[in-house]
């Protein structure tokens, strides 16, 4: 009994450690895990979201995939969606005070959140929470005695405060809630996990300091690496435009894969997949001693995420697109046919926008400055371009946007 009591703890020890940073502290993850499965009783793991940005991306996922990990083996997920807090925004890593917003921001982006986070986890087994549950019936009395549990020099230890601070920029005595509030939510929920960011340290730790203060069973915070987006530098995200959405199509999803910079490629199969661990050293194995080829090892991984967000036969489909147009330099068989019912000649720059093949004039200008619109195959180098329409005329902006137009 003690031997299979072991075994079992060392093999989820083993799962849980896969990617993580940081297990605070690693020894009582171990001692939650072994009273887990001598009870038959799941582990609350908590996820906390702080819904001001509703498209997902690969490096959202890395913390969904060791959510995943724990539900497999088990336990339970509690999902916090910030309701309450995404009211104040969380300060990490910006350098001014962020725009609150409204309830049915909040509600829209919450819902935005769970649909799409339903791709990794099994939303049937995931208890979802909005924190305005027990933050908003809080008295004033009971505010003060939260912040009371917390010194300003403490508060300032945070990065992102620090820097503000000896910058002379504002902070706002609000921003100092929302990790206080973050970490009231563990104490709410006596969650026995909670799972984050490196970014996010300082919340989860807070959150283990207030549940101790409160009188409650501390939680574990374990943290997982950022991951850089297709700059290869800065971290993933939409505003930088570094990112692959979940979202996005097949072809867009693989063919933004073909841009990760070479030395990232195994940081991403090991976080942002479920490929075996055994697999994964071998493919690093076979890149180092130059068996695999690194553009090989990128359609695999590119392959690999159009599989888990679409499906094997949109991955199959997706390569085989990319093989066409990229590989052998000839036009998708495809191509999306668009209905033209305007004038023309038509200005090229507007005649992009009226084909939603770019948002803006400006961006349609740059797309052109820079060499990345064709027509029929052959670039466009003046922005003052009028073109003639013709019936089956092929436009292509940048590498994966075609448009057929029709008479």
């Amino acid at each position: 009994m003690i031997c299979r009591t072991e075994c079992e703890v060392e093999r989820q020890l083993e799962i849980l450690r896969r990617g993580a940073v940081e297990i605070v502290p690693e020894e009582d993850l171990r001692k939650k895990i072994e009273k887990s499965v001598l009870t038959s009783k799941p582990l609350k793991v908590k996820l906390g979201m702080d819904p001001s940005a509703p498209d997902v991306h690969i490096g959202h996922t890395v913390v969904l995939h060791k959510l995943r990990h724990f539900q497999e083996l088990g336990h339970e997920i509690q999902m916090v969606i910030g309701d309450f807090t995404g009211r104040i925004g969380d300060p990490t890593g910006k350098s001014e005070t962020r725009k609150q917003l409204t309830d049915e921001e909040v509600k829209r982006n919450a819902e935005t959140y769970v649909e799409q986070y339903g791709k990794i986890l099994d939303m049937s087994k995931t208890k979802l929470y909005y924190n305005s549950e027990w933050l908003k019936p809080l008295t004033f009395e009971e505010v003060v005695r939260l912040a009371g549990n917390m010194t300003v020099a403490r508060m300032l230890e945070r990065d992102d405060f620090e820097k503000r601070y000896k910058s002379g920029q504002a902070i706002s005595v609000h921003e100092f809630f929302y990790p206080l509030m973050q970490g009231y939510d563990s104490v709410a929920l006596e969650s026995d996990i909670e799972v984050g960011g490196t970014d996010q340290k300082f919340n989860l730790l807070m959150g283990r300091h207030l549940q101790d203060a409160y009188g409650k069973e501390k939680q574990v915070a374990l943290t997982l690496p950022l991951i850089e987006g297709l700059d290869g530098e800065r971290k993933m995200s939409k505003s930088l435009g570094n990112y692959i959405g979940i979202d996005e199509s097949p072809n867009e999803m693989f063919g933004k894969s073909m841009s990760i910079p070479d030395e990232l490629m195994i940081k991403y199969y090991k976080l942002a997949t479920d490929l075996p661990m055994e697999e994964i050293k071998a493919l690093e194995k076979g890149l180092a001693d130059g068996s695999v080829h690194p553009r090989d090892a990128k359609m695999n991984l590119g392959a690999k995420f159009v599989e888990m967000y679409h499906g094997k036969e949109e991955a199959k489909q997706a390569k085989e697109y990319f093989q066409t147009v990229f590989q052998k330099r000839s036009l998708p068989t495809d191509i999306p046919e668009v209905k033209w019912e305007g004038t023309s000649p038509v200005w090229i720059v507007e005649l992009l926008v009226e084909l939603k093949m770019m948002p803006s004039k400006g961006e349609a200008r740059r797309m052109i400055q820079n060499g990345g619109v064709k027509i029929n195959e052959e670039k466009v180098d003046d922005v003052q371009q009028q073109v003639d329409l013709e019936d089956g005329m092929v436009i292509q902006v940048g590498k994966r946007k075609f448009a057929k137009i029709t008479l």
